[in-house]
């Protein structure tokens, strides 16, 4: 694991275990509640869980938060939860030890949220031509993108996916399901509306972030996301990287370097100085911390929203 992530400490994971809500958790026993136990692998997984559910659900994350995804690796006692959970909802491919755990649990209803809706490949560079960039720096080729939930048209596809296999595992709640699913999914089209609306007129398409996390945003929106590093967060550039990127942000108009709460901004903040350019957050949602900029998906969103329009010029 690299040191530069940013990981819990051993009391405030065991403060999160023990601090719960009545409908959910992140990390009480997932069996025997009185609900519907769901096992979630990360926040917008045991998101989408909670708003679907409503009070017929207990959820159970099994990546605490402030903890970055990418580094989960599966405790005995999460893998004794899988097994003892009626459902379990995870996104395959982004964290292999859940992957692995749940091929193995006897879990009747398995939800992979990649199956929902379409994957990608995106390297370094998301969306279409910039001005400055010399394409054979792309890195990382060939890679499936895993962060769909950061598009809300694919999100809601994943919602309404969820919401269907609800309905099946748990047939007494189904309307009840039906009805808080149609809400959710509302909500998203509302949001990508904002997004829409918001990123319409700009005076640049470019933006950079730390890590390809927001490549389908980046698409969905007509825009380009430059990546420092491709899709895992830990990957270091290389310097024909960093050069392109200096390029680029002085061809392209950049005037932001976006990082995130949970990965180092170091390497992000000595680009933006070399450049000239302003740093500012650009949240992947990958977990709620009281450093988040927002206390649930659609807030944080939002912020985001906020943030690209400052970078990006809106008029």
């Amino acid at each position: 694991m690299n040191v530069r992530r940013r990981l819990i400490p051993a009391l405030a994971a065991a403060a999160a275990l023990t601090g719960l809500s009545a409908c959910s958790g992140t990390g009480a026993a997932s069996g025997d509640t009185g609900r519907f136990d769901v096992v979630a692998s990360f926040y917008p997984m045991a998101f989408l869980a909670e708003r679907i559910g409503g009070d017929h659900v207990h959820v159970t994350s099994l990546t605490q938060p402030g903890q970055e995804p990418h580094d989960l690796e599966i405790s005995a006692r999460q893998t004794a939860q899988l097994q003892e959970a009626d459902a379990v909802l995870y996104l395959k491919n982004l964290q292999p030890s859940i992957d692995d755990a749940v091929a193995q649990a006897p879990v009747k209803t398995k939800i992979d949220a990649a199956s929902l809706t379409t994957l990608e490949t995106h390297g370094t560079e998301v969306g279409g031509h910039t001005a400055g960039h010399d394409h054979a720096h792309d890195e990382e080729q060939g890679a499936k993108d895993p962060h769909i939930w950061l598009d809300p048209v694919r999100y809601a596809q994943v919602a309404e996916g969820v919401g269907k296999a609800f309905e099946k595992a748990d047939p007494k709640h189904a309307a009840d399901y039906r009805k808080n699913t149609a809400a959710l999914v509302g909500k998203l089209h509302g949001l990508d509306a904002d997004f829409k609306d918001g990123l319409a007129h700009t005076r640049s398409k470019v933006f950079v972030t730390t890590h390809a996390a927001f490549g389908y945003l980046a698409e969905r929106y007509g825009l380009t996301e430059e990546a420092i590093s491709g899709l895992d967060p830990e990957s270091e550039p290389s310097a024909a990287r960093v050069r392109a990127l200096q390029s680029m942000a002085k061809a392209d108009g950049v005037t932001t370097v976006f990082y995130e709460t949970l990965v180092s901004g170091k390497t992000a903040a000595t680009i933006a100085r070399d450049a000239r350019l302003r740093t500012d957050v650009l949240d992947p949602i990958e977990g709620i911390t009281d450093k988040s900029r927002g206390t649930d998906y659609f807030s944080v969103q939002e912020a985001n929203l906020k943030a690209l329009r400052s970078a990006l010029g809106a008029k």
